[in-house]
């Protein structure tokens, strides 16, 4: 199938340009997204943007990843219920350089994939210069009818966002003399500021180009796609760790599943099919979020962290043992159980070692008394470091992992944190 067919079948097809589909068949086409530095990190919802430019490559095409060094500066106003916040110089460089170094993942820069920022090509043009040589080509009629500017017209637009489009606009231009781009590719919501460059390329360039935009990621039960309780689900392992990020598609529900292993997982339509049904046979098996939580998590951060994931999550929710627990770097030990309550326990405690009645009930509130931590005992309910313990046992440094840390756990779900101080 063509690249378009794949878009389709995927679920990432939202509008397209007429003639879109015909030049992609019948040449190797040089395609663009912009990604606006408004973090020093992007997010899964970016994601999306990339993997189009992966299949983009994937069918033969040359993508072009360009990062919004100066269209970062303003911000897009599209369907933005108020204007974002302006961005100093030192925090939109730093934004920039993360930016760049994630793109250069995913992408093959030996088999004619590219990096560029409109920094370049803005940064000598003067503001006259901008307004006779571009401003001139576009009408404030035609800019106000973009959806985009119409919803932000009841509360406001100033005028550094209202020029936003054609800042956009010029660099499909800029890309189309310099670099022969025929085609921009965008999230739905681009899809005003996009045509606005292929206007500016037949009104300035008499040239002709494409578009084509993908949709916008939603839930089934309409919250925010790439949003936890803890906030925006990065693709940088220091903002979300990789035990995290395999937990976040391992907790998907059942129907997003099947829309989201179409559009992050590189399988084929046949594999992907016949996973899908398969789940539906055996949903409790969750087959699909466990492979959506795969093949996304080693796209993003690699198998090593993948197989760490895997690990950390039976260790928590599975029948992981002891030895397991014990090999986890600490690392990834205190990503796994960074939600846990924990309770400091001095070092000195250890050493004369802690009567396990007492560690429960009386060194935490795990326990709300002795009695009821002796009939937990007893009914075989509490595990140090995932091994079951007996009335009577004392734990001491032995007990401990990394010489610093106890994982006790009490029933099948509730887990506590003993750190030494």
């Amino acid at each position: 199938m063509n690249l378009v067919e794949e878009l389709r079948w995927r679920g990432l097809l939202h509008d397209i340009m007429p003639g879109t589909e015909e030049l992609l068949a019948k040449e190797q086409v040089t395609a663009y997204i912009g990604f606006d530095p408004t973090a020093e990190s992007l997010h899964i919802g970016s994601l999306v943007q990339i993997i189009l430019l992966m299949h983009l490559q994937r069918h033969g095409h040359l993508p072009i990843a360009l990062v919004g060094g100066a269209t970062g500066m303003i911000g897009d106003p599209s369907f933005k219920a108020e204007e974002r916040k302006m961005l100093d110089e030192t925090t939109l460089a730093k934004n920039v350089a993360g930016i760049e170094a994630q793109l250069r993942r995913f992408l093959d820069f030996d088999k004619g994939a590219s990096l560029v920022n409109n920094y370049d090509w803005f940064k000598d043009f003067s503001l006259l210069g901008f307004m006779r040589e571009v401003g001139k080509h576009i009408s404030v009629n035609y800019m106000m009818a973009k959806d985009s500017v119409k919803k932000r017209l009841e509360t406001g637009i100033s005028f550094t966002e209202f020029s936003y489009q054609l800042i956009q606009g010029y660099d499909f231009y800029w890309l189309w003399k310099n670099r022969n781009a025929k085609l921009q590719l965008g999230g739905s919501d681009q899809w005003g500021n996009i045509v606005t460059g292929t206007e500016l390329i037949r009104r300035i360039g008499g040239g002709e180009a494409f578009a084509l935009t993908v949709p916008l990621v939603t839930k089934a039960d309409g919250t925010k796609f790439g949003k936890t309780e803890k906030g925006n689900v990065w693709l940088d392992a220091q903002l979300t760790s990789p035990y995290a990020f395999y937990q976040f598609w391992l907790n998907a529900s059942d129907e997003d599943a099947e829309k989201y292993i179409r559009i992050f997982a590189f399988l084929s339509k046949e594999e992907t099919e016949g996973l899908i049904e398969e789940h539906r046979t055996q949903p409790h098996l969750r087959l699909l979020q466990k492979r959506l939580g795969k093949e996304v998590t080693v796209l993003v951060h690699g198998e090593a962290e993948y197989e760490a994931a895997i690990g950390a999550t039976e260790v928590l929710f599975g029948n992981g043992t002891s030895e397991q627990l014990a090999s986890m770097s600490e690392s990834l030990f205190m990503q796994v159980f960074e939600g846990v309550p924990q309770y400091q326990i001095a070092k000195s405690e250890f050493e004369a070692g802690i009567p396990l009645i007492e560690l429960l009930a009386t060194h935490s509130d795990i326990m709300p008394s002795k009695g009821e931590a002796r009939k937990m005992i007893q009914q075989n309910a509490i595990s140090i470091n995932k091994e079951k313990m007996a009335d009577g046992t004392n734990v001491g440094m032995s007990h401990l992992i990394n010489s610093r840390y106890m994982l006790v756990q009490k029933g099948k779900k509730n887990y506590y944190l003993v750190i030494v101080s």
